[in-house]
């Protein structure tokens, strides 16, 4: 098969097409003819030598959201198809997946449970940028963060693929959302996507907007993927027991924690990373997906937002295009196997 690798740490230029053995899925795997396959920040930080993959996962095929067509399911060593341990799926049904890597191929392997089908009015484009962002948006803003209807979320970076999900989840939930992005036209898009307010971080102070908004800190949950100096700020907007939820530290892993504060108002602070769960926990996500957001996407009440799609042989011109930052939404790859 062809395979985009990691030839050595570095810049986009070090990802080199390659041909690769086709995996073999292990019992409980699904062999995935992948159509395309998502771009995410940790595919930059693996390439820069700074996110290595987990154990069992490639280690120099980046990629972590696929979709795409099973192919095969695992076997048994003697050769005998394993009877009861891929329970759902069969060969030619289309899926999509969180991988813990290998996205950028022709093929990938992935545990069944991590699975969910593509929905009809979806294509496989579309279908392949939904699990990182899904998963993540929904292990941390709704079961971490406990959003409920009616309360207010803030989203930073909201013109991302993280941040254009839980704008709309957020606002399909009935909650009032609220976001920061880069430039005047990133905001307009994240308002027309359904953010009550949206800041640009680059030419006003978010905090001070938004305690313009009532007499007292109202956020009820905070999704900040940027870290360092918002942290504090980021603590004077919660409310009474509000909820912190960090996922990423783009400015820096640490930041000024008024403890008093966080004692007085109840306040949560936490976070997560996802890769390297076990298979169980991405599967119990999958069905919380399947059963609570699968609907609204079929309904086109949400929908994934493709900023453009690169081929798999130009892959690191696609890193380039995220590196610039002046995408909206997500960018995904497209392999030959295309339907």
């Amino acid at each position: 098969m062809k395979a985009i690798v990691i030839t050595a740490p570095g810049g986009p230029e070090v990802l080199q097409v390659a041909e690769r053995q086709v995996p073999v899925p292990k019992v409980g795997e699904v062999l995935i003819r992948v159509g395309a396959a998502g771009l995410n920040r940790p595919d930059i930080a693996q390439r820069k030598g700074r996110y290595p993959a987990p154990a069992g996962a490639p280690a120099d095929i980046p990629g972590l959201e696929i979709a795409g067509i099973v192919e095969s399911t695992g076997v048994e060593s003697t050769g005998v198809e394993s009877t009861g341990v891929v329970k759902r799926w069969k060969p030619g049904d289309k899926v999509c997946a969180l991988v813990s890597g290998g996205g950028y191929a022709e093929y990938c392997c992935v545990r069944e449970e991590q699975c969910l089908p593509v929905p009809e009015n979806l294509s496989l484009t579309e279908a392949a940028a939904l699990p990182e962002t899904f998963f993540t948006v929904w292990s941390n803003v709704f079961d971490r963060g406990g959003l409920q209807k009616g309360e207010r979320l803030l989203v930073h970076g909201g013109s991302g693929g993280i941040g254009t999900t839980a704008i709309q989840l957020g606002s399909a939930w009935g909650c009032e959302v609220f976001t920061t992005a880069g430039t005047a036209d990133k905001c307009r898009f994240c308002e027309e996507l359904g953010a009550t307010r949206a800041i640009n971080y680059r030419e006003e102070d978010f905090e001070v907007e938004l305690r313009g908004l009532t007499p007292q800190p109202s956020m009820n949950v905070i999704l900040d993927m940027i870290g360092g100096d918002y942290t504090a700020k980021n603590l004077r907007l919660l409310a009474t027991d509000g909820r912190l939820i960090l996922i990423n530290a783009m400015k820096g892993r640490e930041g000024v924690i008024d403890l008093l504060a966080v004692m007085q108002r109840r306040l949560v602070i936490t976070g997560s990373t996802l890769r390297s769960r076990e298979s169980s926990f991405k599967g119990a996500i999958a069905r919380a997906l399947e059963e609570k957001v699968w609907p609204l996407l079929a309904a086109g009440i949400i929908r994934p937002v493709i900023h453009s799609t690169f081929s798999l042989d130009d892959a690191s011109d696609a890193h380039r295009l995220m590196e610039r930052g002046e995408h909206l939404g997500k960018i995904v790859l497209e392999t030959s196997f295309y339907l």
